[in-house]
Order: structure tokens, then C-alpha cells, then sequence
């Protein structure tokens, strides 16, 4: 009777070990759902809605891995389908965004700059998934794809809210952006992964000051604030960078300057 019961609760564990957690696994799949309309609007010339779809499949991205880990809900399947999810919703959905709504016009040049941004994300997830367990948690070694795809949205919405400007403008910007963000993808450049902050978890009083207060600028204009904040993100990289490597730089000079005087006590 022991044993039976021992086997029961075997193949229970194992039926569990088998399925998906729903919860996690239903927002990735509204974020994919987001980057394959996003796809469609493109084709349709609803660019505006497009950039939308983008922006709110990067909310859910953000919201799936918290919701995974205050659920314990993490798990490989879910990890690897985020990925997809991914390469979809900010990888080729922004890539179709910015070639039909401002690339098309440079042709095949166009298009290979579109598919560069594509293998530059793709690459980016590949790397994150390999150096996950290695890399500090609290960078991300090279811009996420989902900041990048966030840029090229409010990139687009404050084109139309300053009334769309001049044509050569528009396809030169995002030829350049497009160019910028394949690089900072794929580079060593430092990103701040705002995994610190954990609903689960007690913060500062100041810091649920400056949330609310960040939201209340975003509601007061949000295609203006959404491309700051992105724009600001994305600068953010080189400008630490930089920082730390002077600061190392400055580190070292002085450690130096004592050997070398130890050195020549010691001759002396």
C-alpha cells in the first residue's frame, strides 16, 4: 500500500514537471501577440498602431519574468519561450516597422539595414541566454532588445506627433538608429537591468515617490517622454561605461605610482 502511494505521488511529480506554468507563459504570449500585430498594422500603413503594439508587448516582456518569479513560475520552457517571443515582438516586428514606414526608399540598402537590426537581436538573446548564470545580474552586457525596439517605437510616435517633419529627415534618422542600435546590441557596453526592484520586496519610500512621479510625466505627454526615456536608456551604456573605465584608470594610477616607488626604496 506504501509502495503504491510512494508511486502515486512519483507520477504526480512528474505529470507536474511535464506542463507549463499558465500565468508566466499567457503574458509572453500576449507580448508575441503584440510584435505579430505590430507586424500586420506595418503592412496595413498603421504605423502609429504598430509602434503601440510594440511598446505595450515590451510592458508585458517586463511584467512575465517578475510574475514567473513571485509565482515560482520560472522554469527553462518559459525562458526559451520568452526568447521567441522576443525575436518576434522586438526583433522583426520593428525591423518591418521601420522598413516600410521609413526605409523602403533606400531599396535593398533598406532592407539589409532592417535584416542587420533582426541578426544583431538575435544574436543579443543568443549571447544573454548563454552568460544568464554568468554575467552580473544587475547589467546587461550589451542594450537589451527590448529598449532597442522601445527607441524605434517612441522613435515613430514623435515623428507623428510633431507632424511627421521632413521626409529625408524621418529616412535618414532611422537609418542611423537602426545602425546605432545593431551595435550597442551585440557590444560590451553596460546596461542597468532594474532587476533590483522586486514588487515582492521592501524599497525606499523616495523610490515609490519617483515611480509615481515618473508615470505622471509619461500620462502628461507620452510619445515626447516615452522617446526621452528610451533615448536617455539607450545613452545611458557608453556614458557608465566610460565612467567606470576612468575610474578603474584612476584606480590603477596610484597603485602603480606605490610600486614604483617601493621599487626604487628598495634599490636605493
Amino acid at each position: 500500500m506504501l509502495d503504491n502511494e510512494i508511486n502515486m505521488e512519483g507520477a504526480e511529480k512528474k505529470r507536474i514537471k511535464r506542463g507549463v506554468y499558465l500565468l508566466p507563459n499567457l503574458i509572453t504570449s500576449a507580448s508575441l501577440f503584440g510584435g505579430f500585430y505590430a507586424i500586420i498594422a506595418s503592412f496595413d500603413g498603421k504605423y502609429e498602431y504598430a509602434a503601440i503594439a510594440i511598446i505595450i508587448s515590451a510592458i508585458l516582456d517586463g511584467l512575465d519574468g517578475r510574475v514567473a518569479r513571485l509565482t515560482g513560475g520560472s522554469s527553462k520552457f518559459g525562458v526559451e519561450y520568452d526568447s521567441l517571443s522576443d525575436l518576434i515582438a522586438f526583433g522583426l516586428a520593428p525591423a518591418v516597422l521601420i522598413f516600410t514606414w521609413a526605409l523602403r526608399p533606400f531599396g535593398r540598402y533598406g532592407w539589409l539595414a532592417a535584416f542587420l537590426y533582426v541578426v544583431c537581436g538575435a544574436l543579443r538573446l543568443a549571447r544573454f541566454n548563454v552568460q544568464v548564470t554568468t554575467v552580473e545580474s544587475k547589467r546587461f552586457n550589451g542594450l537589451p532588445i527590448p529598449a532597442a525596439a522601445v527607441l524605434v517605437a517612441s522613435t515613430v510616435l514623435m515623428f507623428f506627433h510633431l507632424g511627421r517633419g521632413d521626409e529625408t529627415v524621418r529616412h535618414v534618422t532611422i537609418l542611423v538608429l537602426v545602425y546605432t542600435l545593431a551595435f550597442l546590441m551585440i557590444s560590451n557596453v553596460h546596461y542597468y537591468s532594474f532587476k533590483e526592484l522586486s514588487p515582492s520586496q521592501r524599497m525606499p519610500f523616495r523610490l515609490l515617490v519617483g515611480i509615481i512621479f515618473l508615470l505622471i510625466v509619461v500620462a502628461a505627454n507620452p510619445p515626447v517622454m516615452l522617446f526621452i526615456l528610451s533615448l536617455g536608456y539607450m545613452l545611458s551604456g557608453p556614458i557608465t561605461t566610460i565612467v567606470d573605465k576612468r575610474r578603474k584608470v584612476s584606480l590603477k594610477a596610484p597603485a602603480k605610482d606605490r610600486k614604483e616607488t617601493k621599487e626604487a626604496g628598495s634599490k636605493g
